[in-house]
C-alpha cells in the first residue's frame, strides 16, 4: 500500500511536518519550453530549473546523508532537474537505486515532462518510485506547439506541431503506464494567458480519464530572455477561479511553492540557501572512482579567463602544486563544426578535468559538459582566482561573468518562472 501521508506536495496536511529534498543530478533537458530560463547557479531565485550545483549519483548519496542529519523531518527524496530526469536517465536511475538501498524508508519521487519516461516504467516500479509529477500544458498539439520550441527524441530534434504531437503521445503513455503500476501521479499545468488558459479544463478532463490523482495549476511567471517574457502573470483571483472550475474533474494542489531543483526542507520553511554550502562542497568532493585532478582554462595569454568556449583553439590544463597551481599542458580543442559531436569530443578531451573556466558558453555545451561531470564556469578575471574557487569549493557566484540586460531573470528575486520541476 502506497504511503500518501508523508509527501508534502501530494498531501497538504503533511507540509507542516514532512519535508522533501531535491537532488540536482539531471542538468540536461529534452524539450525547450517558451517560458523557461534555467539559471543553474542563481542562489537568490526560488523556481524550478535553478540549482546552486549539480551532483553525480555518488555525490547525491553523500549529500542526502548530510541533509538527513541536518533536517530529520525529510521524508521524500526526489529528482526535479535542473533539466529533466529522463534526459539524464543513467544518472537519475543510479541515484534512485543508491537512495533506495541506503535509505529504504524514504519516499522516492520524480518530476518530468514525460517525453523520455515510458521506456523506464518497469525500472521505476522495480526501484519503488511512489510519486511522479508530469507537466502537461496542453492536450491539443495545436496549442502545445505554441508552448514548446522543440523536443529532442534521441538524437532527433522536432519542432512545431510534430514536437507537440510526440510530447503529448509520450505524456499520455507515461501517465497510463504509471497508473497501471500503482504509482501516484500529479499533473502540473502552467497557466499561460492567451496561450492555454482557455484550455486548462480540457487538460483536467483528460487527466481525470487517465486516473491522475492531483492537478496543480501553476501561474506562469514571466522570465526575461524567453519568448513568453511579456506575457502577464495570471492574478490570484484568476487562478482561484480556474482551480475552482478544474476541481470539478480533479483535486487541486493549492499550496505549491515552485521548488528549486535543489530545494530542501519543509515547503513553508525551505533551507536551500542555508544548505547551499553543503551542496556546493559535495559537488566538489569526488569519490575515488570520480577523481578529476585538473581544471581546463580558455585563455588568450595564460593570465586571464577571456575566451568563449566555442572560440578557444586550445585549452590550458592546470593542476594543484602544494599551495599553488601549475600549468600541466595545453590541449588543442576539437575543430569547429560538427554540431553536438564537437562538444562530446570536448568532454572526452577534458575527462580528467573537474571544471572548465571560460568567459562564456552556450546552453548545449554547458549541458553536455555537466552531464559528463565537468562543471563549466563562465567568469571574468584572473585564472588563479578561478582555480582557487574550484579547488577550495568556494562560492563561485562572485566569479560569474556579468551580462547586460538580464533584467530579473537572474538574482533579482522577481523571476519565478515555473518549469516542469515541481514535485
Amino acid at each position: 500500500m502506497l504511503d500518501t501521508t508523508r509527501h508534502p506536495c501530494f498531501n497538504v496536511e503533511a507540509k507542516s511536518h514532512s519535508g522533501r529534498v531535491h537532488l540536482p543530478v539531471a542538468p540536461k533537458c529534452n524539450i525547450l519550453c517558451n517560458y523557461c530560463n534555467r539559471q543553474y547557479d542563481c542562489v537568490n531565485e526560488s523556481r524550478p530549473g535553478v540549482t546552486s550545483a549539480v551532483l553525480s549519483p555518488a555525490q547525491a548519496e553523500m549529500y542526502l546523508e548530510q541533509v538527513l542529519q541536518a533536517e530529520p523531518r525529510i521524508t521524500v527524496a526526489g529528482i526535479a532537474g535542473p533539466g529533466d530526469p529522463f534526459a539524464n536517465s543513467a544518472a537519475t536511475l543510479e541515484t534512485l537505486e543508491r537512495i533506495r538501498k541506503k535509505f529504504p524508508d524514504l519516499l522516492l519521487c520524480l518530476a518530468s515532462n514525460g517525453l523520455g519516461l515510458p521506456e523506464h516504467l518497469d525500472t521505476l516500479e522495480h526501484i519503488g518510485i511512489s510519486h511522479v509529477s508530469i507537466t502537461v500544458n496542453a492536450v491539443d498539439p495545436e496549442i502545445g506547439q505554441r508552448i514548446y520550441s522543440w523536443a529532442r527524441d534521441g538524437k532527433v530534434i522536432y519542432r512545431g506541431l510534430k514536437a507537440a504531437e510526440i510530447l503529448l503521445a509520450r505524456q499520455l503513455t507515461a501517465i497510463e503506464g504509471l497508473k497501471n503500476r500503482g504509482i501516484i501521479v500529479k499533473v502540473n499545468t502552467i497557466v499561460i494567458p492567451g496561450i492555454n488558459d482557455h484550455h486548462v479544463l480540457e487538460v483536467a478532463e483528460k487527466m481525470k480519464s487517465l486516473g491522475v490523482d492531483l492537478l496543480n495549476c501553476m501561474p506562469i511567471y514571466p522570465n526575461q530572455e524567453t519568448p513568453f517574457a511579456q506575457i502577464p502573470e495570471p492574478t490570484k483571483e484568476q487562478m482561484a477561479d480556474l482551480q475552482g472550475r478544474a476541481e470539478k474533474y480533479l483535486p487541486q494542489m493549492r499550496h505549491c511553492t515552485r521548488c528549486r531543483a535543489d530545494a530542501v526542507g519543509l515547503l513553508g520553511a525551505d533551507r536551500s540557501q542555508e544548505l547551499s554550502g553543503c551542496l556546493a562542497a559535495c559537488s566538489r568532493t569526488l569519490p575515488a572512482a570520480e577523481q578529476r585532478p585538473y581544471v581546463a582554462v580558455a585563455t588568450l595569454e595564460g593570465m586571464l579567463v577571456n575566451q568563449h568556449l566555442g572560440e578557444a583553439g586550445r585549452f590550458q590544463i592546470w593542476g594543484q602544486n602544494g599551495g599553488g597551481f601549475t600549468l600541466i599542458e595545453e590541449r588543442p580543442a576539437p575543430p569547429p563544426g560538427g554540431g553536438v559531436q564537437r562538444w562530446l569530443d570536448l568532454a572526452n578531451l577534458l575527462q580528467d578535468c573537474r571544471a572548465v573556466l571560460v568567459s562564456a558558453l552556450g546552453d548545449t555545451p554547458r549541458e553536455l559538459l555537466m552531464e559528463s561531470g565537468i562543471m563549466p564556469i563562465d567568469m571574468d578575471g584572473f585564472i588563479d582566482r578561478g582555480l582557487q574557487a574550484v579547488y577550495t569549493g568556494s562560492d563561485l557566484t562572485a566569479l560569474k561573468a556579468r551580462k547586460g540586460g538580464l533584467g530579473k531573470s537572474c538574482c533579482g528575486g522577481g523571476s519565478k518562472g515555473p518549469g516542469g520541476g515541481c514535485m
